[in-house]
């Protein structure tokens, strides 16, 4: 989501206002008096404004939500591009099936959802499960389903424990609010649009928890509908370089460290959670794939993947297998050139890498070794 951080005058000027109502005005002026009483004809006029500021969140969330997506695509365009719907189809499809077998209140309220033509690389989720995916953020993970499911899973997360009308109701300034009414006279919406919604882009209504909740909350999601486990932390991994190199293409509050989570520490909580998937037997570290402690693989550099991106996939795939194993079948090379163990693709070496026999081989050893240890 594209929030920055709005200073909180409403509820300044509420506690404000309080502490000067609760005092002792025995001894005041009349023309103390006389303020007092504009001010808490001023106070009447704040309440009934965040009552029709809560009316309108609950519309947009609920009764008015395809009325909102319908403005947010006119605001924000819409990219048709037919590769980049496809996917996204897709991940919706396969992510609302993984929620729905745990939160069944999404078959009430499934997600609409469009790619705009944004060449950022961001992805936000607003009122109503209404979700958008910027253009840019297909084309710098080079239309990575797995990578691209965790973002999303991250957004539908934000959406399915209410974290952005929570921050709107508890974030926007009161200055904003008094503007809106006199903006909106006539609106379908009741007594806001797109136009003031829309200004939340800019703001930061997400919290740090909340974030971790996302992160969390994601992984459980994308792994549930058989994305690769270690994408989460392959999606960070990628962020770091590639905003080492250019910054411009990164906005949002994904890239807001004084609010949000360092991206070194999303990306190491993502492997963390790939280990405990795996059982604990796989762990990922700088471009090496290790099984039971033990070194299986060093990744290399592809043309268009980094070794240590590389080797979260790879060390994704593995920790499938031995989640859903209590005891990992033997590796073998399939006819296409693949690694297999069992039914489970890991990986085609490359340039760099050892050839897939040898790693078939290790494999074995090592978990040969780990087998005789059993008993």
């Amino acid at each position: 989501m594209l929030w920055k951080k709005w200073s909180k005058t409403g509820n300044v000027l509420i506690f404000s206002a309080a502490l000067v109502l609760t005092g002792n005005f025995a001894a005041m002026p009349a023309a103390h008096a006389l303020d007092l009483g504009s001010l808490g004809g001023a106070l009447i006029g704040v309440a009934a404004q965040y009552a029709r500021l809560d009316a309108t969140v609950n519309y947009c969330d609920n009764e008015g939500r395809h009325e909102y997506f319908s403005q947010m695509r006119d605001h924000y365009g819409v990219d048709d591009d037919p590769a980049k719907n496809a996917i996204l189809d897709d991940i919706m499809g396969r992510l609302s099936s993984s929620i729905a077998q745990s939160d069944s209140s999404i078959n009430e309220k499934p997600y609409n959802y469009f790619v705009n033509p944004d060449k950022s690389f961001n992805a936000f989720c607003s009122l109503g499960h209404n979700l958008s995916v910027n253009s840019g953020l297909f084309d710098l993970l080079d239309n990575n389903e797995s990578e691209i499911a965790f973002v999303v899973g991250h957004e539908m997360t934000h959406g399915q424990k209410n974290h952005v009308k929570k921050g709107i109701q508890k974030s926007l300034p009161i200055s904003l609010i008094s503007s809106i009414w006199g903006s909106q006279t006539g609106s379908t919406l009741g007594v806001v649009g797109i136009d003031i919604l829309a200004k939340q882009a800019d703001a930061n209504m997400v919290t740090k928890p909340q974030e971790w909740q996302a992160d969390n909350g994601g992984f459980e999601y994308a792994v549930g509908a058989g994305y690769n486990p270690g994408a989460g932390a392959a999606v960070w991994q990628r962020f770091i370089e590639k905003m080492k190199q250019d910054r411009s293409n990164f906005v949002g509050e994904i890239f807001s460290p004084s609010d949000h989570p360092a991206e070194a520490d999303r990306r190491d909580n993502y492997a963390k959670k790939l280990t405990e998937y795996s059982n604990k037997h796989v762990t990922v570290k700088d471009g090496t794939v290790f099984i039971n402690g033990r070194e299986f693989m060093r990744a290399a550099d592809s043309d268009t993947m980094s070794a240590r991106e590389r080797a979260y996939l790879i060390g994704g795939t593995l920790s499938a297998v031995y989640h859903n194993n209590t005891s990992a079948p033997e590796a073998y090379v399939g006819s296409n050139g693949y690694l297999y163990v069992g039914a489970q693709d890991i990986c085609r070496p490359i340039s760099g890498e050892e050839s897939t026999s040898e790693l078939a081989s290790r494999f074995n050893m090592i978990n040969g070794d780990l087998m005789q240890k059993a008993f």
